[in-house]
């Protein structure tokens, strides 16, 4: 649906802000691959292009590919920005570029939703989700797109349901330049992990978009040009397990119907490897990547977070039995809880070994507002300013330079080229041996596709197998995959180790953020208003 009703005319132009170079952006990759530029088109911002009534003009601008120009600017009329804490500083440097060409700018998106606070510059704050704040901004710059005399704040009460929202408008953003398509299919997250925002701003009780919403948007992505892999960026995938099950047999009848051509992935809680019908199902639907925030090993950390549902099976049984359905596990582990000792980074990396998981996303502990872990470390006295230069606004119970040197020599060994390649050999041998056999279909025969692949096959093997100086691990495996012809495999494996293996590296010796969700930047902070 759209917005209707109204007659006047304003043109729109949205700017989603540049990441800070992180762990889970793949930046590394990029030039391996043949043009991809950033990670995955934003979501938020291309739902409101597609609310917008149909006559409004739009512009979308992610600043990843490039940023937003003179001629952008003079072109709108208002500005509509949205994003995550850590794109904080970004986003106010957007309103100031905006204010110099006297336009309006609207900030929506997680972080003004649980931080209105965080943007005093911004002249419009829609907090909360698409709804009644939507239609009130939109209904006052009809009327008048000048800037207000002082900021507006419009909060949701009203949501628009999940059923009633539009394809998000894909077709306005370069998505053969993005390393992965992105779609959502649900909001909210049953649980209540106390490090976790997500109940706090979208609720318990997940609210879900129809099947056939879900493969029409999927038919919009095709259209416009992704192949590869698609993410559903839902908090948990099996949030409502009964409407999962309803989704994956459409799924199906839709890779079937289109060839195959897309490989899909999630995010989901490690209890799924307690559903078996549910897992039969995503290993016949393509589902290839499963994202499972484990956290840590460690029981007694997990029951303080209140992840005891990681429990529900022994963790590295669950992990293994995902991977005997054709589905890598990728997970996230958090380091500087209340519970860690000072073994705690070794008891670690005995885990990277065992589980055989390739990526990690290691993190520090990071106090994130609206979530029951920011509530106690405010009544304990532990929240520091993000301001004082250090990776994490958490005060540890360990010293903080020794958690810190914990995180550095976790990623030096658990990224070291062998044994990160010794875990893709696994997988290769066997979670990918597990994935179902598809057909080759003729658009994966084609020229175009074929040219993709050759390029960054030429890419990897300049790049890595003759400039890098980790090329004997490199093709030591290269050559085992070139012998049981999986391309796919080399390509896929070599992209992601090459970021992994160059972030880490990077990161043991100071020089990236221990903590994705930190705003401290390592490069030049941007001006804000």
């Amino acid at each position: 649906m759209r917005v209707e009703g109204i007659e006047t005319v304003r043109r729109i132009l949205c700017v989603f802000p540049r990441y800070t170079s992180s762990f889970g952006t793949f930046e590394y990759a990029y030039p391996l691959t043949d043009g991809v530029q950033a990670f995955m088109p934003p979501q938020g911002l291309l739902l409101i292009a597609a609310y917008l009534p149909a006559n409004w003009p739009v512009r979308f601008i992610d600043e990843n590919i490039r940023p937003a120009t003179q001629e952008d600017f003079e072109w709108a009329e208002a500005v509509f920005v949205s994003g995550m804490h850590i794109q904080r500083q970004q986003m106010n440097d957007i309103c100031r570029r905006a204010h110099a060409f006297d336009l309006a700018v609207a900030i929506g998106g997680p972080s003004v939703s649980a931080c209105p606070d965080y943007y005093p510059s911004f002249d419009y704050l829609h907090v909360g989700e698409l709804g009644d704040a939507t239609n009130d901004l939109i209904a006052r710059l009809a009327h008048d797109p000048s800037r207000p005399e002082q900021q507006v704040v419009l909060k949701t009460v009203d949501r628009v349901a999940m059923t009633d929202f539009p394809i998000p408008a894909y077709e306005l953003a370069e998505v053969k330049k993005y390393f992965l398509g992105s779609i959502q299919y649900s909001s909210g997250c049953p649980y209540q992990c106390e490090f976790c925002d997500i109940p706090g701003l979208y609720g318990r009780n997940p609210r879900l978009k129809s099947p056939d919403q879900i493969i029409a948007e999927l038919d919009k992505l095709r259209e416009c040009g992704v192949t590869g892999s698609v993410y559903f960026v839902d908090d948990n995938f099996i949030g409502n397990r009964k409407a999962a099950l309803d989704l994956l047999p459409h799924l199906v009848e839709w890779q079937k119907r289109t060839g195959y051509v897309m490989r899909l992935a999630c995010e989901a809680t490690l209890n799924i490897a307690k559903r078996p019908e549910i897992l039969a199902k995503m290993r016949e639907a393509f589902f290839v990547t499963i994202f499972c925030g484990i956290e840590t090993p460690d029981p007694d950390a997990l029951k303080a977070m209140h992840k005891d549902h990681n429990m529900m099976v022994p963790i590295l049984e669950g992990v293994h039995t995902i991977n005997s359905y054709g589905m890598e596990v990728v997970s996230g582990i958090i380091m500087g809880l209340d519970t860690d000792k000072p073994e705690t980074g070794d008891a670690l990396l005995a885990f990277v070994d065992e589980s055989q998981i390739p990526l990690l996303t290691i993190n520090l502990l990071q106090a994130l507002p609206q979530t029951p872990l920011w509530d106690r470390l405010a009544r304990e006295g532990r929240l520091l300013d993000e301001e004082d230069g250090r990776d994490s606004n958490v005060k540890f119970l360990l010293p903080y330079d020794q958690v810190v040197d914990s995180w550095r020599r976790c990623m030096e060994f658990a990224y070291a080229p062998e044994k990160l390649y010794a875990r893709y050999q696994y997988q290769c041998d066997y979670t990918y041996a597990q994935r179902l056999k598809v057909p080759v279909t003729p658009e994966q025969k084609s020229w175009a596709n074929i040219k993709r692949g050759l390029i960054m096959l030429r890419n990897i093997f300049w790049k890595v197998g003759v400039l890098g100086d980790y090329r004997r691990v490199f093709w030591k495996f290269a050559l085992g995959r070139l012998r049981r012809g999986d391309l796919e495999g080399l390509i896929g494996s070599a992209m992601i180790a090459h970021h992994l293996i160059m972030f880490a590296r990077a990161a043991s010796v100071g020089q990236q953020s221990a903590s994705n969700y930190s705003i401290r930047l390592r490069e030049a902070s941007v001006p804000a208003e």
